[in-house]
């Protein structure tokens, strides 16, 4: 290690004694300090350590003994290395009175430079071992300090991992096991037991018994991946099922490592078993929901070619504006139905949506109990509803101020039969052929969902009734659209609509 030098403090009155000091120990290769009174040296300490201060007994103002006595006093230099030089003849008394103001030995004048070298150098080296010492410690406690810090993080990590292990067992979730391969005895912890569904004590474990609890199909799976240890495996881990005592399958996944001896032979392998049925069920939703979404997207972009297909106008703008129209109608329904999860659709928003755009005038009454929709059924009553408001837009009491429409609904054995009642619009004559509007209410209503539409064209205003079931619809795809496009395909021409 590179010699550490230390701060060597010399305070006399008399620049030639300093100078003499300097000399005599400037071999040390320490850094020695000159203070010329006991002021100075009291500034230099107050501001840096040292580790012998060599000091003339008799100087003006403070005296050797004063200084000495002011050091001490000050807790850093209580044990602070003072050597007194003294010219004069010291008495005992003179010397016990330096020892009790701190003094660790006495130099007389002349000073022999050997003699004065010797005590320095010892009292120096004994402030450097000191002062080593003292890091060497700080060390030591900063690395006890770190190893406690890692032993208790350890230490909470251990309890943690235990708890979520005993969380996972209480709740069925994981279990270990045991199986010595010598002699064939089985050890399974509560846990185990639990995900089997079997009341520990109640099953006698031995390999035979065991294999009756896994499912037939997965046998033959964890009879292989067990052969593989005699090969020389170390570990496996595979997904199987079980079948507890009351039927109920549950998914699982085993993982297991083996104990090698001496000679490579197994002797022992233990394993965990983790209950993943949870996980399995929540990806077969996940798979259900997208092969459902595929469909409703197939479905809803194939009633959309219906629509623009079918659809017809004297002009581009009307024609544009129909076809806007009804895809809007098919998605503020496909809204309602997304933010249910594709559960349904309660009739009462159903129709405030279609009717909103004309709702502003307070023309249009709504009533009826709460009803729940199939998506099925809401997705196909929505676009019939929008026939029936852009038709009464159009033609009926929703064309004049003074209109008024009722929009009424009730269930009767499973069977929604809901009431469109127009008054105060034009007078109204039956028309003498079906639009594409009335077609489309009655296809979808009929065809589709296996209800009735009836038409009452009464001079006061339409009379609309539709009887849809709840329970079951004929199709949800777009057959009536499909029929409707049969209908059709004589009177389609080249003109627009």
């Amino acid at each position: 290690m590179e010699h550490e030098k230390v701060n060597i403090l010399l305070v006399d009155d008399q620049p030639a004694k300093l100078l003499a000091y300097e000399v005599i120990l400037k071999e040390l290769g320490e850094n020695l300090v000159v203070a010329s009174s006991g002021r100075e040296a009291l500034e230099f300490l107050l501001k840096n350590e040292v580790a012998v201060i060599l000091v003339d007994v008799c100087m003006p103002e403070l005296d050797g003994f004063e200084l000495a006595a002011m050091i001490r006093e000050h807790p850093r230099f209580q044990k602070t290395a003072m050597i007194f030089i003294s010219a004069i003849q010291v008495s005992d008394f003179d010397r016990l009175r330096g020892y009790e103001m701190g003094a660790v030995d006495y130099v007389p004048v002349p000073v022999v430079p050997e003699v004065l070298r010797a005590k320095i150098r010892v009292f120096a080296e004994l402030y450097r071992k000191t002062r080593q010492l003292e890091r060497l410690n700080t060390e030591l406690e900063d690395r006890v300090r770190a190893r406690t810090a890692e032993l208790e993080q350890s230490t909470t990590r251990l309890v943690e991992s235990e708890q979520r292990r005993s969380m996972a067992i209480a709740a069925g979730k994981m279990g270990s096991w045991d199986w010595d391969w010598i002699n064939g005895d089985w050890m399974w912890d509560e846990g185990q037991y639990k995900i089997f569904g079997i009341e520990p004590g109640t099953l006698d474990v031995t390999s035979s018994n065991i294999q009756t609890l896994f499912h037939p199909d997965d046998v033959d799976g964890l009879r292989q991946a067990w052969g593989e240890f005699t090969k020389g495996a170390k570990s496996y881990e595979t997904e199987f099922r079980i079948v507890r005592p009351d039927g109920e399958i549950r998914w699982c996944v085993g993982t297991a490592a083996a104990s090698i001896d001496k000679d490579g032979r197994v002797v022992r392998v233990s394993g965990v078993t983790v209950d993943i049925t949870d996980r399995k069920r929540a990806e077969e939703r996940q798979s259900l929901l997208t092969r459902e979404v595929d469909h409703r997207a197939k479905n809803a972009l194939a009633l959309a070619q219906s629509i623009v297909r079918l659809t017809r106008a004297q002009n581009m703008n009307a024609y544009v504006k129909a076809v806007e129209g009804r895809i809007t109608a098919l998605a503020r329904v496909h809204t309602v139905l997304s933010l249910s999860s594709w559960q349904g659709a309660e009739i009462r928003r159903l129709v405030a949506e279609e009717v909103a755009p004309y709702s502003g005038a307070g023309q249009i009454q709504i009533e009826g109990a709460e009803v729940q929709l199939q998506p099925a059924t809401a997705q196909t009553l929505a676009l019939a509803l929008h026939e029936l408001v852009t038709n009464s837009a159009k033609y009926g009491s929703l064309s004049a101020l003074a209109g008024r429409l009722a929009i009424t609904w009730e269930v009767e054995s499973d069977t929604l039969i809901l009431a469109w009642v127009e008054t105060g619009g034009p007078a109204v004559t039956k028309p003498t052929s079906k639009g594409f509007g009335t077609r489309s209410v009655i296809a979808s209503i009929e065809t589709q969902l296996g209800g009735q539409a009836d038409f009452d064209w009464r001079k006061e205003g339409l009379i609309c009734r539709l009887t849809v079931p709840l329970r079951s619809a004929i199709s949800s795809d777009t057959s009536q659209y499909r029929e409707m496009l049969a209908q059709d395909r004589q009177a389609m021409t080249s003109r627009v609509g």
